[in-house]
């Protein structure tokens, strides 16, 4: 089982790559680039937009969005420049990109909700009458 999972993430990983290399490909149409690059950033980015530390909620992103993520932008990828790409990401010893715009995107998503949140709290409870 452990070594099922290590080559499934190991995959998951290659697809990635393989994905970065086709949002740089000029034949790639520019809304299945802004969709590739929206995964790949989200994957590699540093701060997940469901923490891991959330019970069960917390792994869904990476189990179940970002799989489903992968498998829609290698559908709007033409099928040649897929190949290629994954020809690339297998051989090339490339590092994975890190996606600090991802991360600012993330943080600035969980603060807007703290925001909201305690706006509603303040509103709610604390507001003089």
């Amino acid at each position: 089982m452990r070594t099922t999972l290590q080559r499934w993430a190991q995959q998951m990983k290659t697809q990635l790559s393989a994905l970065y290399l086709a949002y740089q490909d000029p034949r790639t149409p520019w809304y299945a680039r802004v969709f590739a690059l929206a995964v790949v950033a989200y994957a590699f980015s540093p701060i997940d937009l469901i923490p891991d530390m959330i019970p069960l909620l917390g792994y869904l992103d990476d189990v179940i969005l970002l799989p489903v993520g992968i498998y829609i932008a290698l559908r709007l990828i033409p099928a040649p420049v897929m190949a290629e790409a994954r020809l690339r990401a297998a051989t090339s010893g490339q590092r994975t990109p890190v996606s600090s715009v991802a991360a600012v995107a993330v943080i600035a998503t969980w603060l807007l909700a703290l925001l909201l949140v305690a706006t509603w709290l303040w509103r709610r409870f604390l507001a003089p009458t």
